[in-house]
C-alpha cells in the first residue's frame, strides 16, 4: 500500500510540473520593429523556416527602442534560450544586451545589423552591405549621361553601421564619376567638400551621413528631399539621380521629388523588395530596388543556431570589425531587381504571388 502511495505521489508531482508550463525556447529572436514592412516580412519568413525545426523559438520586436530590446533579450534569458538571434536597433546600444546574453552562456548571433564595440558576438549573418551600396551607386551610373547630372544623396540611421557600409559601397563607384563631373552632388555641403577623396574614414562618412540621413524614417526622408528641392535652384533639378538607402525611404523620397515641377525625371534607387516598392517599380515610380532574399537570410541564422544547439561550429564565410572584435559572418548574395526582371527574380522564384500585384507583365 505505501509503495503505491508512493507512485500516486510522484505520478501527481511530475503531472503538477506538466501543468505549469511548457519547455521554454532554445533560440529566442528580437527584430528592431514592426512599424517598418522588412521586419514584418523577416518575422514571416522566420515563422516558415522554423517550422522544419524541432526547437523551440519565440520572437520579440524593440518597436525602435533600445531599452525595449534589452529588456526582450532579459525576457529570453529568463526563459532559458541557448542561441539568441537579434538585429539590433542600434548596434552600439544592444552591446549591453549582447553581453547579458554572453554572461549567461547564450550564444549570440547578430542578423543583418552588426551589434558593435562588444566582444559577446559570436556570429554574424548579413548580406554584403558593401555590394548593395555597390550596386546601387552603379545603377545610377549606367543610367547617366554627359556631365553635370545632379545627384542627391541619402543614408540610413546613424545608429545602423550597415547605413555606414550601404552609404561606403556607393561612394565607391560613385565618387570616380562625381570627380570627374558626371554627378554634381546638389545636397550635402560635407559631401562635396570630400568629393575628390576615393576612400572615406568612418568620421568623413559620419559628417556626410549626419546631413543626409533619413534614420530609416519615411517622414524624415519625404521632409528631408522637400527641403533639399525648396533649397535648390531650377537648373539644380531637371533629370536628376537620387542615392535612396532602401525601399521605404526611396517611396518618400521619390513622391518628394515626382511633386516637384522642375524635376523632369528621377532616377532613384532602393532596398529590400518591399511589396510596395515593387508595385512602385512596376508603376515606373521607383526605378530599381536591391533583392535581398530574405529567406536564404534566415535560413542561415536558424541553420547557424541549430548547428550551435548541436555542439557543432557553423560555417562563415568572412569577418566584420565591430569595433572590438572581427566577428565572423556568413554572408548572403543580392540582386539587383528592375522592370525588367521583376517577374523572373522575385515571382518565378516564389518570393511573391502575382496576385500581389497590378500591371505586372
Amino acid at each position: 500500500m505505501k509503495k503505491i502511495l508512493a507512485m500516486i505521489l510522484v505520478l501527481a508531482m511530475a503531472l503538477s510540473l506538466v501543468a505549469c508550463g511548457k519547455k521554454g525556447p532554445e533560440v529566442g529572436i528580437v527584430l528592431p520593429t514592426k512599424d517598418e514592412p522588412r521586419w514584418i516580412q523577416d518575422e514571416t519568413r522566420f515563422i516558415e523556416a522554423l517550422k522544419s525545426t524541432d526547437y523551440g523559438v519565440e520572437i520579440l520586436f524593440s518597436q525602435g527602442d533600445s531599452a525595449k530590446e534589452k529588456q526582450n533579450v532579459e525576457a529570453l534569458i529568463s526563459k532559458g534560450i541557448k542561441v539568441l538571434i537579434i538585429c539590433p536597433h542600434d548596434g552600439a546600444a544592444a552591446a549591453a544586451a549582447a553581453e547579458a546574453a554572453k554572461k549567461e552562456g547564450i550564444t549570440v548571433i547578430s542578423y543583418d545589423r552588426l551589434i558593435t564595440g562588444t566582444d559577446a558576438v559570436d556570429y554574424y549573418v548579413t548580406f554584403d552591405s558593401f555590394a548593395v551600396g555597390a550596386k546601387q551607386g552603379q545603377y545610377l551610373i549606367d543610367k547617366a549621361n554627359g556631365k553635370g547630372n545632379p545627384l542627391y544623396l541619402y543614408a540610413g540611421a546613424a545608429s545602423d553601421n550597415n547605413a555606414f557600409i550601404f552609404f561606403e559601397g556607393a561612394w565607391s563607384v560613385l565618387q570616380p564619376k562625381i570627380a570627374d563631373g558626371t554627378f554634381v552632388i546638389k545636397n550635402s555641403s560635407e559631401a562635396v567638400a570630400l568629393q575628390n577623396k576615393a576612400q572615406l574614414t568612418r568620421d568623413e562618412l559620419g559628417k556626410i551621413i549626419g546631413q543626409v540621413t533619413t534614420n530609416w524614417d519615411f517622414n524624415e526622408a519625404k521632409n528631408k528631399a522637400e527641403a533639399h528641392l525648396t533649397a535648390a535652384s531650377a537648373e539644380d533639378k531637371g533629370d536628376v539621380f537620387i542615392l535612396a538607402p532602401n525601399d521605404g525611404t526611396a517611396r518618400a523620397i521619390a513622391d518628394a521629388f515626382a511633386a516637384d515641377k522642375d524635376v523632369t525625371s528621377y532616377v532613384v534607387t532602393g532596398q529590400d523588395a518591399e511589396k510596395a516598392s515593387v508595385q512602385y517599380i512596376i508603376d515606373g515610380k521607383q526605378s530599381m530596388t536591391v533583392f535581398k532574399d530574405v529567406r536564404t537570410l534566415v535560413k542561415d541564422a536558424i541553420d547557424m543556431a541549430v548547428t550551435v544547439l548541436k555542439g557543432q561550429t557553423p560555417a562563415t564565410t568572412g569577418e566584420y570589425d565591430n569595433g572590438k572584435i572581427k566577428v565572423k559572418a556568413k554572408q548572403t548574395e543580392v540582386i539587383v531587381v528592375e522592370k525588367t526582371n521583376v517577374k523572373s527574380a522575385l515571382i518565378d522564384s516564389g518570393y511573391y504571388p502575382a496576385s500581389d500585384f497590378t500591371g505586372l507583365n
